[in-house]
Formats: structure tokens, C-alpha cells, sequence
């Protein structure tokens, strides 16, 4: 499977993932990621309908997912793979899926998290997510769609002072 886009956004599949980022990626299938939509009848009907024309849409676990990334029957597969928060996308990484980059378009606020940019917020745990990702070289885009700029999400949370460190990376 060749994963052309790890997307972090609490709104999973919606207009500009399903019509910028599908086009962009020149994707043939959209993996939205999660336990807890998996079990959300209602909510897998509405993302898998939301698909654009000619690209399938599924709605997987994180352990399904997994199963997949790793079954030769699916080497076929073009996918943009969609998580609701850091934590999912970290559980994908830390199992094994490699990806260069993760684009971070939308993290909803709540009363735990602190706005980084205008569409993420982030909690303790999100910045330490986001410090494994960094120091093992996976870089942090922050785009909403893909004709924006491209925006270090890293400098985001340094400039922010979210981070302190700038530079250190595992080797």
C-alpha cells in the first residue's frame, strides 16, 4: 500500500479533503482511521458517502488498518489514511506504516487543549506526540488544503512555546 498522505483532522472526511487533498494526492482510496468511528454506524455511513467520485472510502480500526497496511492483497492501493487526533496517527506509525510526513489540518479545541494555530489546539499529550514525530524526522505539515502554503507545524509549536528544543533529532 503506498500511503500518500497521513492527514490529522478531527473532522475527518469532509469538502476539502474530499476534493483538494483527494486530487492532489491522486489517491484511489480514503482511510478514515478510528476505533471509535468504526463503531459509530451513522458516522461510517456518512464518511463513506462523502466520497468523491471514482476514489472508495472505508472506515477502519486501528488494528484493522494494520492488518491491511501489512497484506500484500492491498499493494495496489493509492490511500490517504484520515485520524482524529495525534494519538491515532502515533498508534498507525508506532505499528509500522511509514510515512515521511503527517498533514495536521484541524484539531478541535476542548477545555484541555491550547490553540497552536487557528484551526489546532493541543494538549500535553498531542506536544509529546508531536516531539516522537519530529525527533524521528517525520515532517509536521500544517495545511488546510493543499494549495496553501506549506507551513512547519513544528515552528508552529516552538514559536508558540509549546517546544523549546528546535533541533534535536534521533539519529
Amino acid at each position: 500500500m503506498d500511503v500518500r498522505l497521513l492527514r490529522i483532522d478531527s473532522r475527518l472526511l469532509h469538502g476539502q479533503v474530499a476534493t483538494s487533498w483527494t486530487k492532489a494526492t491522486k489517491v484511489d482510496r480514503i482511510l478514515v482511521v478510528s476505533d471509535d468511528v468504526a463503531k459509530d454506524n451513522l458516522r461510517r455511513t456518512l464518511i463513506m458517502q462523502a466520497a468523491p467520485p471514482g476514489v472508495k472510502a472505508n472506515v477502519l480500526t486501528i488494528s484493522k488498518m494494520l492488518r491491511i497496511y501489512y497484506d500484500s492483497r492491498f499493494d495496489f492501493i493509492n490511500a490517504m489514511i484520515l485520524v482524529e487526533n495525534p494519538v491515532d496517527a502515533i498508534r498507525l506509525i508506532s505499528g509500522g506504516i511509514k510515512v515521511p510526513s503527517v498533514n495536521i489540518g484541524s484539531i478541535s479545541f476542548d477545555t484541555t487543549r491550547k490553540m497552536v494555530t487557528d484551526t489546532v489546539a493541543v494538549n500535553h499529550d498531542d506536544v509529546n506526540i508531536f516531539v516522537w514525530m519530529h525527533r524521528r524526522g517525520i515532517v509536521l505539515d500544517y495545511r488546510k488544503v493543499p494549495s496553501d502554503a506549506k507551513k512547519d507545524f513544528w515552528k508552529c509549536l516552538c514559536e508558540k512555546e509549546f517546544v523549546h528544543d528546535t533541533s534535536q533529532k534521533l539519529k
